[in-house]
């Protein structure tokens, strides 16, 4: 993040200094054109002085409609007058260098207007004022036959070549970089809903549960309700919390948190890891009636052996699958979570699975997975996906008679 605001600050820098330089340098221009006038010959400064000032004012003034055709059309006007009617020619040096100073302003308004202006319009006056550079040498010498005036300038030509080059190329990076942008943001904005749809999902369906149980044991066990009521604080104040740190992570990532206000590194959001699974499952089974058994390794050495986005994506699956568990087999009698190291003949893995046994069709709430099974499985196919950039495979269907598994592979390599 602080390279990314790092770089924005360096460009506004440098989009606000280009103003104020190019006006000190059109200052300069104009006293410089008004003293070489006598000796130059006006008919070849007022074309020189109209094309660098014109080009410096597409440089500054470019972000304004209108600005860059209007610039190009009035310097294009400007220098073909100067040939069509200038002085004869003459190899005078001062009119040798106003001509060449015209020449370098028409060809900086060639990658200016290739850079900034519409596609359409970017051609005809490239093409225009590319002609008009590679034509005003013939000012000074006109060539003996008509042949090597033509040859003259089309070797001229190739200087506006390279310089509407340059501009559509600097085009070509920017519309790349602005695609990179929008891309960004729509991942970012993905990865916002996938985020919602895990932990707060996660924490949501927790307290509708306690809530559905809360009304059960109301009337005859009316004790029992402020313990529940106490859970569904506790959720309560976990969904929050998912749901701020999913907003403060977005916030951080796109580089919208001000630098300066207390974000430093350890107020920024960490990815959760292995060590969270654990506090998943014992929300999970204290939310529930189901008996939940976990077989995990929280050994340092193990701990460390996982990286950081592995990890995080094993605590997703587990939270995932547990938000289907509580969803759509609510009175399974066994949860088991394992997450253990996978088989080492072929390269170091991760194994998670979460398995569930058969629900009871005959309590409230009670289902099959596969009577919702479209509508369970539509955040594990997302899942599936984050788990196959990892190079790992995601699994997940019926197991036993009417129970319930999700496994997932992740390559530690």
């Amino acid at each position: 993040m602080g390279t990314n605001t790092g770089n924005r600050i360096q460009s506004r820098l440098r989009e606000r200094a280009v103003g104020p330089v190019c006006a000190v340098l059109a200052l300069c221009v104009v006293p410089a054109g008004l003293l070489a006038g006598p000796s130059a010959g006006w008919r070849a400064v007022l074309p020189m002085m109209v094309a660098v000032l014109g080009a410096l004012a597409v440089a500054a003034l470019h972000t304004r409609d209108r600005v860059v055709p209007a610039a190009a059309v009035v310097v294009a006007v400007s220098s073909a007058l100067g040939t069509l009617f200038g002085d004869p020619p003459a190899l005078e040096e001062a009119t040798g260098v106003a001509t060449l100073a015209e020449i370098a302003g028409l060809l900086l308004l060639v990658c200016l207007v290739a850079r900034y202006a519409g596609t359409r319009q970017a051609f005809v006056l490239c093409t225009v004022l590319g002609l008009l550079a590679s034509t005003a040498l013939l000012r000074l010498q006109i060539p003996p036959t008509a042949l090597e005036a033509a040859a003259q300038s089309a070797f001229f030509a190739l200087g506006a070549i390279a310089a509407a080059a340059t501009g559509g190329g600097l085009r070509t990076l920017e519309t790349r970089r602005i695609r990179a942008v929008h891309e960004a943001r729509r991942s970012q904005r993905l990865q916002l809903a996938a985020d919602l749809h895990d932990f707060v999902a996660h924490d949501v369906s927790g307290i509708v549960v306690l809530a559905q149980a809360a009304q059960v044991i109301g009337a005859d066990r009316p004790e029992k309700v402020l313990p529940l009521l106490q859970q569904i604080e506790a959720s309560g104040r976990q969904a929050l919390g998912s749901m701020d740190r999913t907003v403060h992570m977005l916030r951080s990532s796109d580089g919208t948190t001000p630098a300066g206000r207390g974000a430093t590194e350890e107020s920024q959001p960490v990815a959760y890891g292995l060590e969270d699974i654990v506090d998943v499952v014992d929300r999970f089974r204290a939310s529930g009636r189901a008996e939940v058994r976990l077989d995990i390794d929280r050994s340092p050495e193990h701990v460390g052996r996982v990286p950081r986005e592995v990890a995080s994506t094993a605590h997703r699956v587990v939270v995932e699958a547990l938000t289907n568990v509580r969803r759509h087999a609510g009175t399974t009698p066994w949860v088991t979570v394992s997450v253990t190291p996978g088989p080492e003949h072929r390269e170091p893995s991760l194994t998670v699975s979460v398995t569930n046994g058969s629900p009871s069709i005959s309590e409230a709430g009670g289902g099959y997975f596969g009577d919702r099974g479209r509508h369970g499985a539509s955040g594990l196919e997302g899942l599936a996906e984050r788990v196959r950039a990892l190079g790992g495979t995601l699994e997940f269907g019926v197991h036993g008679e009417h129970g319930w598994r999700v496994t997932a592979a992740l390559p530690l390599g």
